[in-house]
């Protein structure tokens, strides 16, 4: 694994503007950055990632169905009384997930260690899957990358597949906060994938979601019979409506069990399920006595976002903290692992589910120990 300097497309306005990709700036600040590259070797890749995506995947799926029947962990999590009995028969349906993406800290040496799950969220997903494909092949067409350059991502291919099974032809609304250009911009990738499924699909605001009787509605009286929501689970919950019968009239995507897993909370229960799993960080809830043994850890929400409100410790010396208006749920401390140091910069490397199968992979790198929404996308390659 290396960080490399990469000559960035003249035309890439263009190019970003064929594919739709139109949060490539954030504030005026550069979101994608091509003038550099991570690289990889084909070892790195199979043996370490894409082994540790796929190991975690498994255990992750045995916790949850764990957890789903014990109140005390639901609690524990925070997750409200009222959605524990959608939660479980969500589960028992086995309703199906589209996606998930396990956050690493990896230099290439030594095993991958788990910083995050981020079960029910796409961010990023459109990067990972079509921005830097199509810089792949333009940069392999251009000289700038040896024709067997290749790329850990199958993630096109394989969302449209998974649509397929999910919705079997049938409609999908595909709602978010509009106002984001990043939500309409992953809501509409994710849309065209189902489209390109057999789906017939509606975007539409969250604002515009109304209630019949006991279903969910649009602004056109359209049932929402099934609905892509890129709106946290906590959100819903919370919400006037997260209580109505329409909750479990309508299937969603994520399912209500991704709740579970989209607490930090699920690191400890990971961590209680298989301590000493090369790839997960010792994990406790900050009220649990043993959360004292971590000298150097990190603080985490049990819900956040782009790394808000997050703190790193080398015991009574802060090294890092970001700000925010999350915690009042409580916290987690995990033990820390520093992200590896590439000349200044440190790399996320965020590895993606599909159906529950390894799929692929994007980069988010920051001149700070902390990723968050400011942090910057990189485009990898595999060179052997």
């Amino acid at each position: 694994m290396r960080r490399e300097l990469s000559p960035p497309r003249p035309d890439f306005a263009e190019e970003a503007r064929k594919i739709g990709f139109q949060y490539a700036q954030a504030d005026g600040e550069p979101y994608w950055d091509e003038s550099a590259r991570y690289v990889f070797s084909l070892r790195e890749i199979e043996d370490d990632l894409e082994k540790a995506t796929a190991d975690l995947s498994a255990l992750s799926e045995e916790v949850v169905a764990r957890i789903v029947r014990d109140e005390r962990a639901l609690e524990r999590l925070r997750i409200p009384r009222h959605a524990w009995r959608l939660i479980a028969e969500s589960h028992a349906r086995r309703d199906p997930s589209l996606y998930g993406r396990f956050d690493f800290s990896y230099s290439g040496e030594g095993p991958p260690k788990l910083l995050e799950y981020n079960a029910d969220t796409p961010t990023s997903l459109y990067e990972s899957s079509v921005v830097q494909w199509f810089w792949l092949e333009q940069m392999i067409a251009r000289g700038h990358l040896p024709k067997g350059a290749d790329q850990f991502n199958s993630l096109h291919d394989r969302l449209i597949a998974r649509w397929r099974e999910i919705a079997d032809g049938g409609p999908v609304h595909f709602a978010c906060m509009t106002q984001s250009v990043e939500d309409r911009g992953n809501v509409a990738y994710l849309a065209d994938c189902a489209t390109q499924a057999g789906s017939w699909t509606a975007r539409i605001d969250m604002r515009d979601i109304g209630l019949a009787g006991e279903r969910f509605v649009d602004r056109l009286g359209r049932r929402v019979e099934r609905m892509f929501k890129l709106y946290p689970w906590e959100w819903m919950f919370a919400d006037a409506f997260g209580k109505s019968a329409a909750m479990g009239v309508t299937r969603f995507v994520e399912p209500p069990w991704k709740a579970i897993a989209s607490s930090k909370g699920f690191l400890a229960y990971l961590w209680e399920a298989a301590p000493g799993h090369p790839n997960l960080l010792p994990c406790f809830f900050e009220d649990d006595a043993r959360a004292a043994s971590l000298t150097r850890y990190a603080r985490k929400p049990l819900y956040s976002r782009e790394g808000a409100n997050v703190a790193l410790y080398d015991g009574e010396t802060l090294l890092a903290r970001t700000d925010g208006d999350y915690g009042g749920e409580g916290f987690v401390r995990q033990q820390l692992c520093a992200l590896p140091s590439f000349g200044g910069r440190y790399p996320v490397l965020g590895c993606w589910l599909v159906g529950g199968e390894p799929a692929g992979m994007g980069v988010r790198e920051d001149s700070s120990l902390v990723t968050t929404d400011r942090s910057r996308f990189l485009p990898h390659a595999i060179i052997d």
